[in-house]
């Protein structure tokens, strides 16, 4: 890979060997029956084009890295690959987000698999920035859950970066997240919260808490964050001046959660609202690549 593009997914926080290997399976797809056998029938070996791709619809564009990328990945020239946005920008309808001048072919293979990318990314940032938005003003910062795409993770979260939310956690070893079920393994918050410290004692440690009387345990064990799990309003409310017993103590809101009510659920004085939506049921935001027509042969 471009060492260039390395070093600027670097900077954003993708793995590029990662990455690399996404998009060999991604392009494996498409090609898993053969070449492109329309293009090799419709277009000349040395024909070129000019191309944009355009927003459909307003929102935060996101994967322009990957589609640079992806391109690579197909031996489309990067010198004739000129991004016109940012990941994060905001971009309206009709707005060219790339521009692109080189052969036709791997251009038209690369398509799909590169608009895929980022129609995904860019609905993931759009859909950030909304909540973001409903939040302003407040405190609170919404951020995202492991509910992501199998094999897509690291993505999913840097679309949400680029649309102004937190991630959470990344894997299983990172942070620990006490819940329901090892509660009842462990016997109880306290014994949980214990039982974390003595094997991980610097590990950033949250407990997951149904009930007033959890959070109180929670608090009594100097547990430094409080996830908040399926409360109306008004009891994460009282939840969380119980956990303001301890300066220290965050207190996130999860399940249940929808734009409409954010603010109030703000407004009651969490830290993070989760939002597993932003990456498992988000909706792509329309892209699409326009090719100038006729495409021009500059060898011609």
């Amino acid at each position: 890979m471009n060492e260039r593009l390395q070093e600027k997914l670097e900077v954003a926080g993708i793995d590029y060997a990662e990455l690399e290997s996404l998009i060999d399976v991604a392009l494996g797809e498409d090609l898993r029956f053969g070449p492109d056998v329309t293009s090799e029938a419709t277009i000349a070996p040395d024909q070129k084009a000019e191309a944009e791709v355009v927003a459909r619809q307003s929102g935060i564009v996101c994967g322009l890295l990957v589609a640079i990328a992806v391109l690579e990945a197909v031996s489309f020239p990067l010198a004739g690959v000129t991004p016109v946005r940012q990941d994060g920008d905001i971009i309206a309808l009709g707005d060219s987000v790339l521009h692109l001048s080189g052969p036709l072919r791997p251009l038209l293979l690369a398509e799909r698999t590169m608009l895929n990318f980022m129609t995904h990314m860019s609905g993931i940032a759009t859909a950030t920035n909304a909540w973001v938005r409903a939040l302003e003003g407040t405190h609170c910062e919404v951020r995202d859950t492991r509910k992501t795409t199998p094999g897509l993770r690291q993505l999913e979260k840097y679309s949400v970066r680029c649309g102004g939310g937190t991630n959470h956690r990344m894997g299983l070893g990172d942070a620990a997240l006490i819940k329901d079920n090892h509660i009842a393994a462990a016997g109880g918050i306290t014994k949980a919260i214990a039982a974390i410290r003595s094997s991980n004692p610097t590990i950033v440690l949250e407990v997951e808490c149904d009930t007033l009387d959890q959070v109180r345990e929670a608090v009594d064990a100097q547990c430094s964050l409080i996830l908040l799990d399926n409360m109306d309003t008004d009891t994460i409310g009282a939840a969380v001046a119980i956990a303001r017993r301890s300066p220290t103590t965050q207190v996130e809101a999860s399940g249940g959660m929808t734009i409409e009510r954010a603010r109030s659920v703000a407004e009651a004085g969490v830290d993070y609202i989760a939002v597993g939506s932003l990456t498992h049921s988000v909706v792509a935001l329309d892209l699409g690549l326009d090719m100038a027509s006729p495409a021009p042969n500059f060898d011609s």
